[in-house]
């Protein structure tokens, strides 16, 4: 560039970034950043930026947003006597049960259930599949969350041998009828798949497993889930041609990214609910 009059001096790195700071610092920005919440992100934090900042700030600031027309929407369900099912499947570590927690931390606890069901008892493997998901619907004003729902028969059952061939073909000849008696009754149905890539799932696992206080969530199913990514793939596109129908459609979450699943998975739920807000 010395031989070139016309070019510009040299930016260096620190000069750069020192200007991209300084074009961040508008009035509005400063003032967040000065917030309580802003200085407590840095005083926790040894390695916060502003612009890492910020971008927390502006996240919380819109799901705060969001969850205040979720409160408008589970009043329009309860005023209504509307039924309301949103049902959550995905990769282990996927984050259903983060979105799950964010979208009702701020209901009303005894108008909404989250159904997350352990493995059935003997009992229950002797009745009908769908029988103990049944038992779970939501009553008249009510909203129900399933993390992972009957679906399960689709997906981890079969990779993992937890159900015969023959019990996965009966729940793939019966969901879709099932799901049209569930709309049929006055039941709202929505379901939404997170979608996470495999070098995700692998540094979720590893984030999970070195955590004193995540660890107990990595089960026996989990220690196989990369082993299995391509069976679990395979189910995973079965599932999709055969139960995204016209009146229960799958809602496909990218959820790489946490914070923008939950905002998006939110952003959705509101679009399909005809709620007043």
């Amino acid at each position: 560039c010395t031989s070139r009059p016309k070019c510009g001096p040299t930016i260096s790195p620190n000069d750069f970034s020192n200007r991209l700071i300084m074009e961040t610092l508008t009035p509005k920005n400063l003032k967040k950043l000065n917030s309580k919440r802003g200085l407590q992100l840095f005083l926790s934090h040894d390695d916060m930026t502003v612009q890492k900042a910020l971008k927390i700030l502006n996240h919380e600031t819109q799901l705060a947003r969001l969850q205040e027309e979720l409160i408008k929407l589970q009043q329009w369900v309860e005023g209504e006597g509307e039924k309301l099912i949103i049902i959550f499947e995905g990769r282990d570590a996927a984050g259903k049960g983060g979105a799950i927690r964010r979208m009702t931390q701020h209901l009303n606890p005894r108008e909404f259930n989250v159904v997350a069901l352990p493995k059935p008892t003997n009992e229950e493997n002797s009745q009908w599949y769908f029988q103990r998901y049944v038992k779970n619907l939501p009553k008249n004003g009510q909203i129900t969350f399933f993390d992972r729902s009957w679906y399960n028969r689709a997906v981890v059952e079969p990779v993992n041998g937890f159900c015969s061939a023959e019990e996965y073909d009966v729940f793939m000849n019966q969901v879709n009828s099932f799901e049209k008696m569930i709309i049929d009754s006055g039941i709202r149905l929505v379901k939404f798949y997170f979608s996470i890539s495999k070098d995700e799932q692998s540094s979720r696992f590893e984030d999970i497993k070195s955590s004193p206080v995540k660890k107990w969530k990595f089960s026996a199913v989990d220690k196989t889930a990369l082993k299995l990514w391509d069976d679990y793939t395979s189910y995973k596109s079965k599932m999709f041609d055969q139960t995204n129908t016209k009146i229960a459609p799958w809602i496909i979450i990218r959820a790489n990214k946490k914070s923008r699943a939950r905002v998006e998975v939110i952003e959705k739920l509101l679009e399909i609910v005809p709620y007043n807000g």
